[in-house]
């Protein structure tokens, strides 16, 4: 059974896929979700991170939750990732980013945590900005290339730093890498390759889509048929790194103002360039930009996230279908006070 995880309303939404139809409970303890993920280790085990309550964990696949990290002086966590090669007893070490942009790290499922403060003097973080809040930043996203260790974060807005000894010395950003990456990823079949999904197009044509295929050394566009410039989120094929989709609009404000929302979504194979997909989408006016997530067991199959629907592709993102959910109102609602991004999780479950 799949169960889908969405940060989109003032509540987490759990949504689970039964034979003939989905049933979908939110989880009211959580409030405010920003980022979820779930342990590669231990198929029961997530965690969430909230806009200003808190960072939180389920050992029942999402059934129950509590509040961890207290110690953490932080209560905006904007993401989190669990490494799928590091891994202490049955758990995966855990990585967490917090608004003002600070990095934190667990080895014991969560109970303890310690700061790589080493990034705060790093000398481009002065320069750090949030575009909608210019007075602080954070860690937008966490990565780390199962091939060598490297870990990577993306600053939104301002970074993409890394470290190749597992955070024992932070590498700073330099000219060249992605200033605004929404969304960054490696891949296990591309050692040392790197994608951004970036808001730099809008002001910098052709680097709305970066790709470093050297440890983020250097970094190439491949934005070739994008017709807008905004990229929120990407997922690449499991199986193909030359397959991706991105989810696009031609600024902010047409990805999250519902008032003049429009937004796309492309697809790219190999050296091909972009192509918009439609079929089976909704129209592009009023509908605010994607989460896009890839399915557990299917490398093919694909998963969009916005405020008309939840949408399936069976072959690689050409098509899509909506699912045929029973949604409240609130659930897919724009939320006023949201200043963070929202977030699609799916995950195998074995509940009942």
């Amino acid at each position: 059974m799949k169960r889908f995880f969405l940060c989109v309303s003032e509540e987490l939404i759990v949504l689970d896929e039964l034979e003939a139809k989905y049933n979908v409970q939110t989880r009211s303890m959580v409030l405010n979700p920003v980022c979820i993920a779930v342990d590669p280790f231990l198929a029961n085990r997530l965690y969430c991170g909230t806009d200003g309550y808190g960072l939180w964990m389920s050992d029942d696949g999402g059934d129950s939750w509590r509040r961890i990290g207290e110690e953490i002086p932080e209560t905006i966590f904007t993401s989190v990732f669990i490494s799928p090669i590091r891994k202490y007893g049955n758990h995966g070490l855990v990585y967490v980013g917090t608004d003002r942009s600070a990095l934190f790290y667990s080895i014991d499922g969560g109970q303890t945590w310690r700061e790589w403060e080493e990034i705060k003097a790093l000398s481009s973080y002065s320069n750090w900005s949030f575009p909608p809040n210019p007075q602080t930043h954070n860690v937008r996203m966490i990565a780390e290339d199962p091939s060598n260790g490297h870990i990577y974060a993306s600053i939104e807005a301002g970074a993409v730093i890394k470290t190749p000894n597992g955070g024992e010395r932070w590498l700073d950003t330099k000219e060249g890498n992605p200033l605004d990456a929404h969304t960054l990823l490696t891949h296990s079949k591309a050692p040392n390759r790197i994608y951004a999904a970036c808001s730099d197009g809008v002001d910098q044509p052709g680097r709305s889509v970066l790709m470093s295929r050297d440890g983020g050394e250097t970094w190439e566009p491949i934005s070739e048929g994008l017709e807008h410039r905004y990229m929120f989120s990407m997922v690449v094929n499991k199986d193909d790194p030359d397959m991706m989709l991105v989810s696009a609009a031609a600024a902010a404000r047409n990805a999250y103002d519902p008032s003049v929302a429009e937004s796309y979504i492309y697809r790219k194979e190999k050296n091909q360039p972009w192509k918009r997909v439609e079929e089976g989408l909704p129209v592009a006016k009023g509908t605010m930009i994607s989460n896009l997530a890839g399915d557990p067991q299917d490398t093919n199959t694909f998963y969009a996230l916005n405020n008309r629907g939840l949408y399936r592709s069976s072959d690689n993102g050409k098509t899509w279908t909506a699912l045929p959910i029973d949604w409240k109102k609130e659930h897919l609602q724009y939320v006023p006070q949201r200043r963070h991004r929202s977030a699609l999780l799916v995950a195998d479950w074995g509940g009942e």
